[in-house]
């Protein structure tokens, strides 16, 4: 029995956990595929025959499959489950080159390439899909790609330079530009690939584009705390978080404090409180 259990879904791209509790030997009916997808195996094994060729798929072997390609699975070992991921034509050709198809089924996961995958879950389950996780996703589908593609791809050029690409990107997110809402948004009003944009940050400012947006978010969520906002809750949707935990989570993680921590230790003296028999000021909490 086959369950799919969807985890984000986005219009570039769709993360699902698969489980499938079978057990035959044998190889299941011929299906085609009809999209680009990745799957990787949490737990468990299993055997894929695509074209002819089979292999054995577990937390050390991922595949590649591409619209098209007529598959067959057999479980002799029991179940598995797997992380599988569904990208749009236009998103793989921006990893892979046009008509750029994977030269191999399978592909070693090594411990890096686990990590990246690990890292992809975490972002997904943090809340932050159209940024945190986007970047993610792109740092594990462009080592993929790149270990079975043979040819020369979209994103292989690490020389170029792109300060006027990140500070276009820089204006539209202070800015507020509704495409810059989202990582895929940004780089479709920028002209370049998702993972151009992403790899173009560290590169220019030394920071992920994640981070650059946070900042900007959170400046101004100092702004507003230390002007000495309470509504948690209208703040952190001002700001874009999914709620007030998104908020306070990464309030925490990039400044050591609680939203309500940081109001308190922004609020300035009102000098119509002065004290003059202590020669100072009556601070409020």
């Amino acid at each position: 029995m086959l369950t799919s259990l969807s985890v984000v879904t986005r219009p570039d791209f769709h993360i699902s956990a698969v489980s499938c509790r079978a057990e035959h030997t044998g190889w299941s009916a011929a299906e085609v595929g009809d999209d680009y997808r990745m799957i990787l195996v949490r737990s468990g094994r299993f055997r894929r025959r695509a074209a002819g060729v089979p292999a054995d798929v577990d937390a050390t072997m991922a595949y590649l499959a591409a619209p098209g390609e007529e598959e067959q699975f057999a479980h002799p070992a029991g179940g598995d489950v797997c992380t599988s991921i569904t990208v749009t034509p236009d998103l793989w050709r921006t990893m892979a080159g046009d008509d750029a198809r994977p030269a191999t089924g399978t592909i070693y996961v090594d411990a890096h390439l686990d990590l990246a995958h690990r890292r992809t879950l975490s972002a997904a389950r943090a809340g932050d899909a159209d940024y945190a996780l986007a970047e993610e996703l792109l740092a594990l589908l462009s080592a993929a790609v790149g270990r079975t593609v043979t040819r020369p791809t979209p994103n292989g050029d690490a020389s170029r330079r792109d300060a006027p690409l990140v500070a276009a990107a820089r204006e539209a997110i202070t800015a507020e530009h509704p495409a810059s809402h989202t990582l895929f948004g940004l780089a479709e009003l920028l002209g370049v690939s998702p993972y151009r944009l992403s790899r173009a940050f560290p590169r220019e400012l030394g920071v992920s584009v994640t981070h650059y947006r946070h900042r900007v978010r959170l400046g101004r969520a100092l702004d507003r705390l230390e002007a000495g906002e309470t509504g948690l809750g209208a703040l952190a949707a001002d700001l874009g978080y999914a709620d007030q935990s998104h908020l306070t989570r990464t309030v925490r993680q990039y400044l050591g404090h609680t939203p309500t921590t940081l109001r308190r230790l922004l609020s300035r003296a009102d000098p119509s409180q002065a004290d003059p028999s202590s020669g100072g000021w009556n601070r409020r909490a």
